[in-house]
C-alpha cells in the first residue's frame, strides 16, 4: 500500500517518507518488536522466537482490522490497478469467523468498514485526477487526506475492539489496561488529524512502553521507563477513565473543539508536548 500511493504524497517528503500510512506499519512493527504479538498464554512459540503472528493476542485481532481490512479496501478502490485474481487471506486455525479473508467476503459481514477504508483510496485517486483534469499543481489536501483516513482508523478500532474483548483477559491486567487506554486514545489523536508520516509516527512511538506491562508495574513510576513514557501511560489511563465517567461526552467535546484546522494545530501541539516536552503545563492550552 506504501508503494502504491507513494506517488500521492511525493509533495510532503523524499522517499515517500510524507505517506501517511507509516502509521500502520510502525505501529505493527512496535507491536511485534515489543512481544505484543505473540501468544500471551505461552501455550505456542508463535511470536517469540519466530514472524508468527497469534491468533490469542488481544493486539494481534486488532490489527489485524489495521492491517487486512485497509489493504482489502485499497483492492477494492483500485489502488493496484486491475487485479486479475481474487485476493484472499488464509484463515488462522482458531477463530476464524472473527475474521473476513477476501474482498466479497468482508463486504458482506464489515459493509461500512471496508467502504470507510476504500473511501481513503478513492480520495487520494480522485485528488490526482482533479489535478489531471485542471490548471492546478495539486488538488490534493493533506488535511483531507487525514480526515478520510483517521475515520477509517477509529472505525477498525471501533468495530474490533468489542469483538475481541475476551482476549484481554490473557493480559497482565496493567496491559490490558494500556490497550484499553490506548485504543480510547486513538479517538482523541484522530481528532487533531494527527499526521502518520514516517518521521512523525517514528518519534513519537518512542514514548510509548517498550515492553509489555506486567503485574507489578504500577503508575505514575514504572521502572525502567522514562519519565515521558510513564507520562504518556498516566495521561491515556487518566483520559479513558474521564470519558468513561463522562459517558463519552468528553471525547464529543473534543472532537467538537477540532473542527476547524486552527483548533487542531492546538490540538496537535498539545498532544506533542504531552508526550515530548519536560515542561508540559495542560494549563497553556485551556484556550482551546
Amino acid at each position: 500500500m506504501l508503494k502504491a500511493s507513494a506517488k500521492y504524497f511525493m509533495a510532503f517528503g523524499s522517499q515517500n517518507s510524507g505517506n501517511i500510512l507509516w502509521g500502520l506499519p510502525l505501529q505493527h512493527g512496535w507491536q511485534f518488536r515489543t512481544g505484543r504479538l505473540a501468544d500471551p498464554t505461552n501455550g505456542t512459540s508463535c511470536g517469540h522466537r519466530n514472524l508468527c503472528i497469534s491468533v490469542r493476542s488481544w493486539w494481534s485481532c486488532m490489527n489485524y482490522y489495521l492491517a487486512i481490512i485497509p489493504f482489502l479496501g485499497a483492492v477494492e478502490a483500485g489502488l493496484f490497478g486491475e487485479v486479475k485474481y481474487e485476493v484472499e487471506m488464509l484463515p488462522p486455525e482458531d477463530r476464524r469467523d472473527d475474521f473476513c479473508y477476501s474482498v466479497a467476503d468482508c463486504r458482506s459481514h464489515i459493509p461500512k468498514l471496508i467502504d470507510e477504508w476504500k473511501a481513503y483510496f478513492e480520495y487520494l485517486q480522485s485528488a490526482e485526477q482533479k489535478t489531471m483534469n485542471s490548471a492546478k499543481s495539486s488538488s490534493f489536501v493533506l488535511d483531507d487526506a487525514l480526515h478520510h483516513m483517521w475515520k477509517a482508523h477509529v472505525a477498525s478500532i471501533a468495530y474490533a475492539l468489542p469483538k475481541f474483548q475476551d482476549s484481554l483477559k490473557y493480559l497482565a491486567v496493567p496491559e490490558a489496561n494500556f490497550g484499553e487506554d490506548w485504543a480510547n486514545g486513538v479517538d482523541f489523536i484522530a481528532a487533531t488529524h494527527f499526521s502518520t508520516d514516517l518521521h512523525t509516527t517514528n518519534h513519537f512511538q518512542a514514548f510509548l512502553p517498550q515492553r509489555m506491562l506486567v503485574e507489578g508495574d504500577v503508575l505514575p513510576s514504572i521502572s525502567g521507563f522514562s519519565s515521558q513514557q510513564n507520562r504518556v501511560l498516566v495521561s491515556l489511563r487518566a483520559l479513558n477513565r474521564a470519558n468513561r465517567l463522562t459517558g463519552g461526552l468528553l471525547l464529543k467535546l473534543w472532537q467538537k473543539a477540532m473542527s476547524t484546522e486552527a483548533a487542531r494545530k492546538i490540538g496537535r501541539k498539545l498532544i506533542e508536548d504531552l508526550a515530548s516536552s519536560p515542561s508540559f503545563d495542560p494549563w497553556e492550552y485551556t484556550v482551546i
